[in-house]
């Protein structure tokens, strides 16, 4: 079954209802950069609200952290990324266009289809900065490539104020920054990106259960948040594909409107990061005195009391591509109805992901009593606390729950004449899925709200 949404289709209406604009879009744009609108970041935020209420708040076994963006030379000197990380670039000599090697098909230039392309070199894709006010080249940091350097440089932190034991976790959401060669597919591959990393501490020797067992329970996560089984897999990466940290990696694909592309990744990274930080001749000068174990030359490892030994765990490491969750889901939610008379393009996001949870309508704009009512429901609902609540004042209730059934808003509630009538007060719900309507008393609003998205 293929999505049957254009990625044209998700780029318009990124635009034109406020979802994604290009940055800097009054100067030409930045090629790889996006800007979240009024929908956008709404969604964003529900999206990431969402995995930390199941990584941190639903579990007994994470803390989170929020580490730095720019990162220490020496941080990703002996991660090693500095050497490794990077991409194969080849130019083309007739047109001057630049392209990944391990994108080119039948060895042609992608911009004119010459094949007078140069040989394969190394580019490397962390963006570096100047600290300090004199850029002499020897003092600089990078914009992170990853979140996961954070987790790992704070680790011992961690165990000392938390007093955790494994196995648990650490989580964290934030940017990213990756000089790509060619960015592409919207929000797919970008300069600047949002991650949301996990990494799980566990025993040596158990790492490939805990491997197999958070495989299942991310592909199982991405289904509540509404993408369906035929449009996910799992794809192991094989060993010339695995990157330098990674003892086994399993990819989980979506399928985009490009085709199947890694949405996360659970890796398993054995103790590299931990070990390569504790081995460090810098690590090893600055925490001599802090070593546990004398015969150990790690410091980044948490003891185990009962056994009187110390140990540097492994890490699995599920990471999700924030910004690609959100373009799987605007994918998944994007459907067009035929009705009798023309059609509608609803989103039909899950109700906790909805950029707008309920839209309250006036039925005339320029009677004072009707949306005197509005208003005052619309601010009612608002501080129930259950995400943004928008008052509607088009003019026109079909435009309005048109409008509200393109952007994802689960419920409408218009207030009209006959919300006047008779001894109670009430209103018109509207679903978006069915376009069924309801007539509900105003005083049992708060309730059925909280029902309905609890």
């Amino acid at each position: 079954m293929e999505n049957k949404v254009s990625l044209e289709d998700i780029v318009s209406l990124c635009k034109r209802r406020g979802f994604i604009f290009q940055s800097s879009d009054i100067y030409g744009g930045l090629q790889g950069i996006y800007d979240y609108g009024p929908l956008g970041v709404e969604l964003k935020n529900n999206l990431k609200a969402a995995w930390w209420k199941t990584m941190v708040y639903e579990r007994d076994d994470i803390e989170g952290l929020d580490t730095s963006i720019i990162t220490h030379r020496l941080t990703l000197k002996h991660s090693g990324h500095e050497e490794t990380f990077s991409d194969p670039m080849v130019d083309c000599r007739d047109c001057k266009h630049r392209m990944r090697a391990d994108h080119i098909v039948d060895g042609k230039c992608d911009n004119c289809g010459s094949k007078n392309l140069t040989e394969p070199r190394p580019f490397n894709l962390m963006l570096r900065t100047n600290l300090g006010p004199i850029d002499d080249g020897t003092s600089y940091g990078y914009l992170r490539p990853e979140t996961a350097q954070g987790i790992f440089t704070n680790f011992k932190n961690v165990i000392d104020s938390t007093s955790r034991k494994l196995p648990f976790g650490i989580a964290q959401i934030g940017k990213a920054f990756r000089n790509e060669v060619t960015p592409r597919n919207f929000i797919f591959r970008v300069r600047e990106f949002e991650q949301m990393e996990l990494e799980f501490f566990v025993e040596p020797g158990t790492d490939e259960q805990w491997h197999e067992k958070w495989v299942q329970t991310r592909l199982e996560w991405w289904k509540k948040q509404g993408l369906t089984s035929q449009n996910l897999k799992l794809q192991p990466q094989k060993k010339d594909e695995l990157a330098h940290y990674s003892k086994a990696t399993t990819d989980i694909l979506y399928r985009f409107p490009h085709g199947f592309e890694e949405l996360e990744g659970v890796a398993n990274r054995t103790d590299f990061d931990l070990g390569s930080h504790s081995k460090s001749q810098e690590g090893l000068k600055l925490f001599a005195k802090v070593k546990p174990n004398p015969d150990s030359t790690a410091f980044l490892v948490i003891q185990d009391l009962e056994k009187k030994t110390a140990v540097v765990p492994f890490v699995i490491e599920p990471s999700a591509g924030l910004d690609r969750g959100v373009l799987a889901i605007l994918t998944e939610a994007y459907t067009v109805e035929k009705l009798e008379n023309g059609e509608r393009i609803v989103l039909k996001l899950e109700k906790h992901l909805a950029p707008i949870k309920v839209a309250v309508v006036p039925l005339a704009k320029n009677n004072e009593k009707i949306v005197g009512k509005a208003k005052e429901i619309k601010h009612t609902l608002q501080k129930l606390g259950l995400g943004r609540m928008k008052y509607e004042d088009v003019g026109n209730v079909g435009k309005a729950y048109r409008r509200h059934d393109e952007i994802g808003t689960p419920l409408c509630i218009t207030v009209d004449f006959d919300t006047f009538e008779g001894d109670k007060e009430t209103v018109t719900v509207r679903y978006r899925d069915s376009m069924k309507q309801d007539r509900i008393a105003v005083a049992d609003l708060e309730q059925f709200v909280k029902n309905y998205f609890v």
